[in-house]
Parts: structure tokens; C-alpha cells; sequence
């Protein structure tokens, strides 16, 4: 099929950075309960990244370093889907592009990414040395 996404760590990676996405821009509610729904955002996020997580260690059983590339991928994708979406926002409130949002679109993957890439490198090992199957 033609435009088919024929990897599926890559799509995987994709439709987990635009839940990450929405879940940015459906979570960010201003107001008396913010913090509720920051607390919330959080742990839908969680539970993306650990769903997102398994489906690579255990469905296409990928090496750690592999798995952490793959789920800091989509952190990234989802960080940059909103620092554009966040910039859209500001160039059409202010009808101008300042550089701080050009310099968001690097800095809000690249904040996001690295954590997402450690914590899945060290959970993935260990997570493959208790069962004998090191990298």
C-alpha cells in the first residue's frame, strides 16, 4: 500500500508523540483546579510512555538501548508537536515570531527526549538482566 508506515517501532513511536501531544494541549486547563489537571497530565503521560514502553520490549521485543532510542522518539515527536502548536498560538495572538520560539523547537524535545531516553535505557536493562536476556 502506498504511504503504508511498514515499521512498526516507527509507528508506534508516532501515534504515542501525538497522544503525548494531546494530552498537552487537553490537559492545560488554567484556572482553580490547574494543578489537578497537571497531576492528571502527568499520569496519563505515564501510563503512555509504560504502555509505550511494553509494546516495544514485549511485542517487538527490542533491545534496551533500541526501546529507550524508540520512546524518547516519541516524547520528542510529542514536545515538538507542542512547542509548534504553542508557537501557532503566540504568532497568531501577537502577529509576530519572536526567537525564543524557534528556540523552543529545539529545547522542548531535546528537555523532554534525554530524561525519556535514560529512564527507559536503565528500565530496559534491568529489566532485561532479571530475565537473562542482556543487550
Amino acid at each position: 500500500m502506498a504511504g503504508e508506515v511498514r515499521a512498526p517501532w516507527l509507528r508506534a513511536a508516532i501515534l504515542a508523540g501525538l497522544a503525548y501531544f494531546l494530552v498537552g494541549r487537553l490537559f492545560a486547563v488554567a484556572g482553580q483546579h490547574a494543578r489537578a489537571w497537571r497531576l492528571a497530565a502527568w499520569m496519563v503521560s505515564g501510563i503512555i510512555y509504560a504502555l509505550h514502553f511494553g509494546y516495544e520490549r514485549v511485542r517487538l521485543r527490542h533491545p534496551p538501548r533500541a526501546i529507550a532510542l524508540n520512546v524518547a522518539l516519541a516524547v520528542a515527536i510529542g514536545a515538538f508537536a507542542l512547542a509548534l502548536a504553542l508557537m501557532m498560538r503566540s504568532v497568531a495572538a501577537t502577529g509576530s515570531l519572536g526567537p525564543k520560539w524557534l528556540l523552543a523547537l529545539v529545547l522542548f524535545p531535546a528537555v523532554t527526549a534525554v530524561p525519556a531516553f535514560v529512564v527507559a535505557l536503565v528500565a530496559g536493562v534491568a529489566m532485561a538482566r532479571r530475565s537473562g536476556t542482556a543487550d
